[in-house]
C-alpha cells in the first residue's frame, strides 16, 4: 500500500468495507440481509459475472471504468428483453486484501455514475476475499407495455423469415479503442487515424452506452395495428454472434449486408476493420428483427440505427450466418468471444484476458 492509496481491504476489515459502500446506495439500504423492490409490472432479472484480466486490466481501464462497464453490461441486456425503467443492481465485489480501497470507491462511484444516467439505484450486494477481483451483478428492470397494457419482451427467438435485421448503432469502435488503451496499433496507423474518431473508440470501450433508449423508440415507431413481436439481443459479444444467436432461436438463417454493415466510417481504413465490426465485441448495441415496415420506421426515428439484414428460411446444414446475395463462406474471425475456449480471437474480452 502506497500513501496515496489509501487503507487497503484488509487494513478496512468486512464491515468498515460494508459501511463505506452504503454511502453509494440510499439510506438504510444496506441495513437488512436483503433488499425490499416494489414493482408494479413484469420484472426482468438479469446477472453478469465481470473477472479481472478476461473482462477488465488496470491496461485499459480504471476503477471508475469498471464499475461503469458493469452497471453498463447489465443495464444493455435489461434493453435487449425491452426494458423501459431500471429499479437497480445489486453487486458481489471479490477482491484480495490488497486492494486499495481507493480503487473499490472509484469502482462503486461508476457504479453509481452509470445508474444515476439511466435510473436505478445500488440495492444491496456482498463482499469476500479472494485471490482476483471480481463484480458478480444482478440487475432489475420493468419491462415495457404496448399502449394496450401488455407485457412487450424481445426474445431472441421472436424472429421470423422476411424481417429485417436493425443494428441501433455502430460496431468495432471498443475493439479499436481497446487497442489504442494497450497502444497495440501500428504508430504509423495510428498516428492516421482522426483524433475524434480515437475519442469515440475509447469511450465506446470504457463507457459503453445501454441502449434504454432504443426500446422507447422501438416502441414509438410500431406501425399501428402491427403486433408486438420482435426478435433481438444486444452485441456484447459481437455482432455477428448477436444476429446468428437471433437466428438458430429463431429457426432462421441470418444474412447480413456487406454494403450496409454499421462501420464508423473513420474505421474503413483498418485492416482489421471487418473483423472488428462483426467480432470485435462490447458495443453493447441492440440487434433486432423486426418486420420490414417496423424496421424502417425504426431506423427513421432512432438517430444511428440502420438495416443491415434480413432473416431467411433455414436449411439443415451450414452456420445459421451468411452474407445477403453472397454465396462466400462467412468469416470464422467473425465467431465473437466465448468462455471457456482456448483459443485467439478478436474479441476485445479475448484479448484483455490474455494480458
Amino acid at each position: 500500500m502506497t500513501p496515496a492509496e489509501g487503507p487497503s481491504l484488509a487494513d478496512l476489515g468486512e464491515w468498515e468495507l460494508i459501511e463505506r459502500l452504503a454511502a453509494f446506495a440510499p439510506p438504510g439500504q444496506f441495513s437488512d440481509d436483503a433488499a425490499l423492490v416494489d414493482l408494479p409490472g413484469p420484472l426482468v432479472v438479469n446477472t453478469d459475472v465481470l473477472v479481472e484480466q478476461v473482462h477488465f486490466s488496470d491496461a485499459s481501464t480504471s476503477g471508475f471504468d469498471v464499475g461503469w462497464r458493469a452497471a453498463a453490461a447489465n443495464l444493455s441486456d435489461l434493453a435487449a428483453m425491452g426494458c423501459s425503467s431500471v429499479c437497480g443492481l445489486t453487486v458481489g465485489l471479490v477482491a484480495p486484501g490488497s486492494t486499495p480501497w481507493s480503487w473499490v470507491e472509484a469502482v462503486y462511484t461508476g457504479l453509481r455514475a452509470c445508474l444515476d444516467s439511466h435510473g436505478g439505484q445500488l440495492l444491496g450486494g456482498d463482499c469476500s476475499s479472494g485471490t482476483l477481483r471480481l463484480l458478480a451483478v444482478t440487475a432489475l428492470g420493468g419491462l415495457a407495455r404496448t399502449t394496450g397494457g401488455d407485457p412487450a419482451p424481445i426474445r431472441r427467438g421472436d424472429g421470423k423469415p422476411g424481417d429485417r435485421l436493425v443494428s441501433t448503432g455502430p460496431h468495432g469502435l471498443s475493439r479499436l479503442g481497446l487497442a489504442v488503451l494497450l497502444g497495440a496499433l501500428p504508430e504509423g496507423l495510428a498516428r492516421g487515424l482522426e483524433p475524434s474518431l480515437l475519442e469515440r473508440a475509447i469511450a465506446a470501450h470504457q463507457r459503453p452506452r445501454p441502449r434504454l433508449d432504443a426500446v422507447a423508440a422501438l416502441h414509438a415507431s410500431r406501425p399501428r395495428n402491427s403486433l408486438w413481436r420482435v426478435g433481438g439481443t444486444d452485441s456484447s459479444d459481437g455482432l455477428a454472434a448477436a444476429a446468428e444467436a437471433i437466428a438458430r432461436s429463431s429457426g432462421c438463417r441470418a444474412l447480413l449486408d456487406r454494403r450496409r454493415l454499421p462501420l464508423d466510417p473513420g474505421m474503413a481504413a483498418l485492416p482489421e476493420a471487418l473483423d472488428w465490426c462483426l467480432g470485435g465485441g462490447e458495443d453493447f448495441e441492440l440487434i433486432l428483427a423486426l418486420e420490414a415496415a417496423w424496421a424502417e420506421a425504426l431506423v427513421a426515428r432512432l438517430p444511428g440505427a440502420q438495416i443491415i439484414g434480413e432473416l431467411a428460411e433455414r436449411s439443415q446444414e451450414g452456420r445459421a450466418i451468411g452474407w445477403l446475395g453472397d454465396a462466400e463462406a462467412f468469416p470464422a474471425s467473425a465467431a465473437g468471444f466465448t468462455h471457456f475456449q482456448l483459443r485467439a480471437t478478436t474479441s476485445a474480452r479475448s484479448t484483455t484476458r490474455w494480458l
